[in-house]
């Protein structure tokens, strides 16, 4: 086992840039999930295939970051995570050329698959922090590259329309292989590497068996709509995720070094952030979900508001400055009172955003000022996670220990998906010859997410305080 050494890594001058240039590449690799959502109306046409189908050009790169960022964070751990990072932008830039250069579905979807594996990138960022800056900056850093998955997925809906409307298809994935490019010269130039390392052998067994169970987890989640949630294959795929996950916990509690120490990973305060996390990710993604349709809902129904893809997106883009915006603030209330109660002001906000949505709708700055609520409890929640996380982790286990937290927030998001779906797709109202959410459903869907935000707060709240520091007593 490696021994950790903060302050032979910390002595060193770290350039100033190195906070901006990690919160860069975050945003860019958060928005590789909501990229491709403004074409997917357009995307049968573009790519001669049926709308079933080129949903997967959606699901491939949720199961994708869900698969490799585990896997990424312990080779991070193990060879470095400035080397891991850049691996991750790597696979990004490869993604979006393959995505460019395709014509069909099949190659889209390859490069789709290598953008979401891309995801892996914000917790090495944090872990990075982790072993480089001051112990009084590491706050604020966090909470700034938190940020970036709520932002990256705010800002990625009109950032995308816009392009996508303006030019070619292909130049959205034109775009973000640049990002990455231009994200992975940054690293080389402004990140240094870390000394710090837990080496041993890869554990390959565990990370086959974690993608299995992964994959039959999430699999029916995402497409239980279009299977049928009582179908033999969704029944039978949670149920084998269940014994897959069984045996793959078995075996790694009987690993030296496993791909995920459960060990230290069922301890409370670990235990607890990351239930909170799923409860957090499902409230968010509820508004990345029910939002946009809501603004584009035709005036007919008499509650939508008629707006275009490019006009929804930016009237919702604010709330992922706000989320950036509330970093100092974050790190301010975690310096002063600790991460877990940064983290349950940041769920009962959440709670809060979602309340003044169902309470008003009526306008579009209702709608507006909601999801700015909601971003900002996003961004004291995210913020606060890592922290929780770092506390109780040493220095070897801190990208692997991330990767998992960042791991359950992608569960949340994917369950999310699951059930708002239901929820929007089950209570509809026709309008000509377009049927869509009722009034009902986009109400019903905030309640949902009001609930999941409390849940958070109560496993935040069983999340232990901090123990102060004893002070040595004067003879």
């Amino acid at each position: 086992m490696a021994v950790d050494s903060p302050t032979s890594t910390r002595e060193r001058p770290v350039p100033r840039a190195i906070v901006p240039v990690l919160a860069v590449c975050g945003i860019g690799v958060a928005l590789m999930q909501t990229l491709i959502v403004p074409l997917l109306p357009q995307l049968p046409v573009l790519v001669g295939a049926t709308p079933e189908n080129t949903s997967w050009a959606v699901t491939a790169t949720l199961l994708a970051g869900a698969v490799i960022t585990p896997i990424s964070g312990r080779l991070g751990d193990m060879f470095g995570k400035r080397r891991m990072l850049i691996a991750s932008l790597g696979m990004m830039v490869i993604g979006s050329a393959v995505c460019a250069l395709s014509t069909t579905l099949v190659p889209l979807l390859v490069g789709r698959t290598l953008q979401g594996a891309a995801v892996g990138a914000i917790p090495l960022g944090i872990a990075i922090l982790r072993d480089e800056l001051p112990p009084k900056k590491i706050p604020g850093a966090m909470a700034t590259l938190s940020a970036t998955l709520g932002v990256g997925g705010a800002i990625g809906l009109p950032f995308a329309a816009f392009v996508a409307q303006l030019t070619n298809w292909h130049m959205l994935f034109v775009v973000s292989g640049i990002i990455g490019v231009l994200g992975i010269a940054a690293v080389l130039y402004f990140v240094p590497e870390s000394s710090q390392r837990n080496p041993g052998r890869f554990d390959f067994v565990g990370a086959i068996l974690l993608s299995i169970a992964l994959v039959l987890l999430l699999l029916p989640v995402s497409k239980g709509n279009a299977w049928g949630w009582t179908s033999p294959t969704t029944l039978g795929m949670f149920a084998a995720a269940a014994v897959v996950f069984l045996g793959w916990g078995a075996y790694e509690l009987r690993r030296p070094r496993p791909l995920v120490d459960l060990r230290l990973s069922k301890r409370r305060p670990i235990l607890m952030t990351n239930m909170a996390s799923i409860a957090l990710g499902f409230a968010m993604y509820s508004n990345a979900l029910a939002f946009p349709q809501l603004l584009m809902a035709p005036t007919e129904t008499g509650y939508g508001f008629g707006l275009s893809m490019v006009a929804a997106g930016l009237a919702l883009a604010p709330s992922g400055i706000v989320m950036m915006a509330l970093s100092p603030v974050s790190a301010r209330i975690t310096q002063g009172f600790g991460p877990r109660v940064t983290l349950a002001c940041g769920a009962a906000i959440v709670g809060i955003g979602y309340l003044v949505a169902y309470v008003l709708y009526t306008e579009v700055w209702h709608i507006v000022v909601a999801a700015m609520v909601i971003g900002a409890g996003i961004g004291l929640a995210f913020a606060a996670m890592p922290a929780l996380i770092m506390a109780a982790v040493p220095l070897s286990e801190s990208a692997a220990a991330n990767s998992l937290n960042t791991l359950m927030r992608s569960i949340g998001t994917s369950t999310s998906a699951a059930v708002i779906g239901v929820v929007l797709a089950a209570m509809t109202t026709r309008i000509g010859d377009a049927v869509v959410p009722s009034l009902d459903a986009f109400r019903v869907t905030f309640l949902v997410a009001i609930v999941a935000a409390l849940i958070s707060l109560m496993f935040t709240g069983l999340i232990p305080r901090a123990q102060p520091t004893p002070r040595r007593v004067r003879k």
